[in-house]
């Protein structure tokens, strides 16, 4: 999901079926590919609103509240796809 997630926002144009394939693969019905997507189309969208509006984060949020670091986010990537392979070796629901 984070891989799709990325390309999505680095690469829009890039996109192609291969990609909601490989969500389908990792276990996610026609739902879940719709709200990943719309997820992350949104807040690129807010974000981008934002940024060209110069809104400026709340003086309670600092930078580091609001970043990943690249380990933080290997974490949790990682933790996704051993998710992923949990649910694919356990079957379909019942």
């Amino acid at each position: 999901m984070l891989d799709y997630v990325l390309k999505l926002t680095r690469d829009p144009g890039g996109m192609s079926a291969a990609d909601v394939e490989a969500l389908r693969a990792a276990g996610f019905g026609d739902r879940a590919v719709l709200d990943i997507c719309q997820v992350a189309s949104y807040y690129a969208y807010v974000n981008r609103l934002a940024d060209g509006l110069g809104v400026e984060l709340e003086e309670h949020w600092s930078d580091e509240d609001c970043t990943l670091t690249r380990d933080e986010f290997e974490a949790l990537r990682e933790a996704r796809r051993a998710g992923a392979r949990a649910r694919t070796a356990e079957g379909p629901p019942p």
